[in-house]
C-alpha cells in the first residue's frame, strides 16, 4: 500500500471535529461503519474516490490533507529522544511513528516541551559561564528561541497567508500599480495615500541601515546601496507595516507566541511576506513558474526580482485551487550559520543546530554564482532534490564589506521532474543519490569519511593503532 494513503488518526480527527458518530460518516461517504473503522485504524488506505468524497463532503483541501505530516514529526522526535538525556532509554523508530500516527498532538507538543528544555538548559550554561568568569562584561543568552517561534508560525501556516496574498493585490488595483514601473508606483502611492515621501541618501548618512522611516517628517529613507528590486521590496514592506498593521497584529494575535520580541519579528516576517507578495503577485508568478518550470534567472527577470526573493517566493505557492511544487528553502553564511528556514516539503531540518556537509548547500561557496544540483537522501529513505547558489548583500562600502550567503531550494523527488534544473537527472535511480543526513550527531551513516561529530546513539571506540576515514570507530547502540 501506498504510505500516503494511510490516513487513518486525519479520517478520525475530521469525524471529531464534525462531531458524527462513525455510523454517521459512513452513510455520508456511502463505506460501511466497518470499513471506516478499519481506515481510521490505518488497517485500510483511502483511495482515491474516498478522498474525493472526503473533499466534497467536508469542505477539505485534498493536497494538503494527503499530505504526510507524519514524517516530519517522526524527524522530529527522534531528532528529541536523540539527546543524551534519553541514553539507556529503549525507545524504538516504530515508538516514533505510533505516536506520530495515533496521537499527532501529542508528539507536537513533545517536541515543543523539548525546545522549551533546550533553551532552559542553555540559558542555564550561559549563567554558569558568566559566573565562572566576571571578567565578562556580558550575558550570553539563546537568541535562537524567538526566532524558532516564529519559524513555528510560518511552519504551521504552510509559508502561506492568504488575506496577506489578498492584501497585496489590493494595493496593485488601489495604487494602479505597473508592472513596468513598480517602483515609482509605490512611491506615489505612499505620497497620495499616507502622505509619505521616498528619498534615497547616500550609505555614509545611513550607516548600517538600509531602510528607516522618519514618523514626524513622514519620510521614508532608503540607502543608495539597495538595488531596484531591494528599494521596491523595502517600500512595499513599509507599506504593510503603515496600511495593514492591523492585519498583521491580527495574525500575530491569533499564535501562540510568548513573548513580544517573538511577535515583532513575527510582524516584520509578515510585512516582508507582503512585500514579495507585491513584487511577484500570486496568479501572475504561478502562472509564469509553471509555464517555465521554476526557471530561477527567468523569473528573476520577469519580476524585477532577485535570486533570494524568487526562491523564498517560490516557498509560498500553496493557495488552495492553485499549488506550486511544495519547496523548501535554507540560507546559510560560510560559517554554517542558518539565517533563514522554511520547509514545505518535509525536508528534515536539524531544528537544535548543525547541518550535514555533504549537503550541496555548502558546495556553493566554492563557485560563487553557479547553480549547482543535487539529488540527496536522507538516513530514512525519503529523496529530495535541490539547487544552492550563492547570493550576496549589499555592503556599505569598503569598511563594511558585502556579505555572501549560500541559498538551497529543493523539494520530494516525486515534484523534480517538473523543475528544469532536474533535467538530465535519473530520478527513479535513488541508488545514485547523495547519502546525507541531519546532522552528525543524529545521522546513523557510520561510514562517512566528513563525520565532524561522533553520532549521539554510539559508543565512541578509541583505538590508536586504526585509523579509518573518518577519525571515529563506533560500537553498535546497546540492545543491537
Amino acid at each position: 500500500m501506498d504510505k500516503k494513503a494511510m490516513l487513518g488518526p486525519k479520517v478520525r480527527r475530521l469525524r471529531r471535529d464534525h462531531g458524527l458518530t462513525q455510523a454517521q460518516m459512513a452513510e455520508q461517504l456511502g463505506i460501511s461503519p466497518s470499513y471506516l473503522n478499519l481506515i481510521e485504524h490505518n488497517q485500510r488506505p483511502v483511495t482515491v474516490p474516498l478522498l474525493l468524497k472526503l473533499g466534497q463532503n467536508f469542505g477539505v483541501d485534498l493536497q494538503s490533507f494527503a499530505e504526510d505530516e507524519e514524517s516530519r514529526l517522526v524527524a522530529g522526535l527522534r531528532e528529541v529522544f536523540a539527546d543524551p538525556l534519553f541514553d539507556g532509554s529503549d525507545i524504538k523508530n516504530q515508538d516514533f511513528r505510533e505516536l506520530a500516527a495515533v496521537a499527532p498532538t501529542l508528539g507536537q507538543a513533545v517536541v515543543a516541551l523539548y525546545r522549551s528544555f533546550r533553551t532552559s538548559r542553555d540559558d542555564l550554561q550561559a549563567l554558569a559561564e558568566k559566573m565562572a568568569d566576571r571578567e565578562k562584561l556580558h550575558l550570553v543568552q539563546n537568541a535562537s528561541f524567538p526566532q524558532e517561534e516564529v519559524r513555528d508560525l510560518f511552519q504551521a501556516n504552510n509559508n502561506h497567508f492568504p488575506e496577506l496574498e489578498s492584501a497585496a493585490e489590493e494595493l496593485w488595483r488601489e495604487g494602479r500599480l505597473e508592472k513596468g514601473d513598480l517602483y515609482r508606483g509605490l512611491v506615489d502611492y505612499l505620497s497620495n495615500n499616507h502622505s509619505v515621501r521616498v528619498r534615497l541618501l547616500p550609505s555614509n548618512v545611513m550607516g548600517y541601515a538600509v531602510r528607516r522611516f522618519d514618523r514626524h517628517g513622514r519620510r521614508i529613507l532608503l540607502s543608495e546601496m539597495l538595488a531596484p528590486s531591494g528599494r521596491n521590496f523595502q517600500l512595499a514592506c513599509q507599506i504593510a507595516l503603515l496600511r495593514h498593521r492591523d492585519l498583521l497584529n491580527r495574525i500575530v494575535d491569533g499564535s501562540s507566541l510568548s513573548g513580544d520580541e517573538a511577535r515583532r519579528l513575527a510582524r516584520i516576517g509578515l510585512a516582508n511576506y507582503f512585500a514579495a507578495a507585491v513584487l511577484m503577485p500570486y496568479d501572475r508568478f504561478w502562472d509564469a513558474a509553471k509555464q517555465i518550470r521554476y526557471d530561477i534567472e527567468i523569473l528573476r527577470r520577469r519580476f524585477d526580482a532577485s535570486f533570494e526573493q524568487v526562491c523564498q517566493r517560490l516557498t509560498t505557492l500553496q493557495r488552495s485551487g492553485a499549488k506550486g511544487v511544495p519547496f523548501f528553502l535554507m540560507r546559510v553564511d560560510s560559517a554554517g550559520n542558518v539565517s533563514k528556514r522554511f520547509s514545505g516539503a518535509g525536508f528534515h531540518f536539524a531544528r537544535f543546530g548543525g547541518g550535514c556537509p555533504r549537503w550541496i548547500v555548502y558546495d556553493a561557496f566554492r563557485t560563487p554564482g553557479k547553480i549547482h544540483s543535487q539529488l540527496a537522501q536522507m538516513p530514512d529513505g525519503t529523496t529530495y532534490f535541490s539547487i544552492a547558489r550563492t547570493v550576496v548583500k549589499a555592503g556599505g562600502g569598503f569598511r563594511s564589506p558585502p556579505q555572501q550567503f549560500a541559498i538551497a531550494l529543493g523539494c520530494d523527488v516525486q515534484h523534480a521532474g517538473q523543475i528544469t534544473y532536474a533535467d538530465g537527472f535519473d530520478l527513479e535511480n535513488t541508488e545514485a543519490a547523495t547519502p546525507i543526513g541531519v546532522n552528525c550527531r543524529l545521522c546513523p551513516r557510520l561510514d562517512c569519511s566528513q563525520r565532524a561529530f561522533p553520532p549521539l546513539n554510539h559508543r565512541l571506540i578509541v583505538d590508536e593503532n586504526l585509523r579509518g576515514l573518518s577519525p571515529y570507530l563506533f560500537a553498535p547502540p546497546a540492545g543491537e
